[in-house]
């Protein structure tokens, strides 16, 4: 016990370190840099296929197992038929609105400015820019689960 008695010992509680507002934050960051990975992986012509932790069920032992699987990515962007880019960004399920007048998708030239238009995406993302956009599609989503 002499190893312990020569430490500063002190009596202290955890606080939760991260406000809601920050995991929201951090959800949408991750997945614009999930788009950003894919859009260099097909600029580069590799296939991006990440990779997940999934638990089944062994239906013949009925033991559980984790085994690991490719993980599913939706596009946040699309091809129009005038040959532009437009680009969504979602929060879950939801597409978020842009500006106050409904705006939902951002017009992009070429692949190089879909990469640049993420990345200013993501800065955004870290700035604060889209968290009443993201509070008031939680908000929709949480009245929906009250019906």
């Amino acid at each position: 016990m002499s190893i312990v008695t020569n430490l500063k010992l002190i009596t202290s509680t955890k606080t939760n370190a991260t406000s809601p507002l920050m995991q929201r934050r951090t959800k949408l960051l991750a997945k614009v840099q999930e788009q950003i990975d894919m859009c260099e992986a097909k600029r580069n012509q590799q296939t991006f296929a990440p990779k997940r932790l999934k638990t089944i069920v062994n239906k013949e032992t009925g033991e559980r197992v984790t085994v690991e699987t490719i993980k599913r990515i939706k596009e946040w962007f699309w091809i129009t038929s005038d040959n532009k880019i437009n680009l969504a960004i979602k929060y879950g399920a939801k597409t978020l609105p842009l500006n106050k007048k409904g705006a939902n998708a951002i017009e992009i030239t070429n692949g190089t400015e879909l990469i640049g238009t993420l990345n200013k995406l993501k800065e955004a993302v870290i700035a604060g820019e889209f968290d009443d956009a993201i509070a008031e599609v939680s908000n929709e989503t949480r009245k929906a689960f009250k019906k």
